[in-house]
């Protein structure tokens, strides 16, 4: 089969531009973006420790992992974390020590700053 004969053939040609189509489709699909390395920084200015927080993609909530590692912030103190996302945005989840969660949306930059107040609000499953 000569290349130059099948994509200038109407009836192979148009199957050869459907496949390649069809293939770039796909790896746009299946082509996942390197992680983004950030710098998120946690103030907790509340009289609440918080004792774990999770990273969820905005649209949804499927939590990753403790991102403190059983290791609370308390309150009043400061705790800035690296971590790697892939997706433009990010929902940050912290779980206080009532069992209460408060979250915020924010896109991924170099630095990502919540602060946590007394204001801030929960939603402690009432």
């Amino acid at each position: 089969m000569k290349i130059p004969t099948t994509i200038l053939n109407p009836r192979t040609g148009f199957r050869m531009t459907l496949l390649t189509v069809v293939l770039c489709s796909l790896a746009s699909v299946f082509y996942a973006a390197p992680a983004q390395s950030v710098t998120l920084t946690v103030v907790n200015n509340s009289t609440r420790e918080i004792r774990y927080l999770y990273l969820s993609p905005a649209a949804n909530d499927n939590w990753g992992a403790d991102q403190l590692n059983d290791s609370a912030i308390g309150a009043g103190a400061t705790r800035t974390l690296n971590i790697a996302w892939e997706q433009a945005a990010v929902k940050l989840v912290g779980e206080d020590q009532d069992g209460c969660f408060s979250s915020m949306t924010v896109n991924v930059t170099s630095n990502i700053e919540w602060t946590i107040t007394n204001d801030t609000p929960r939603n402690c499953g009432n």
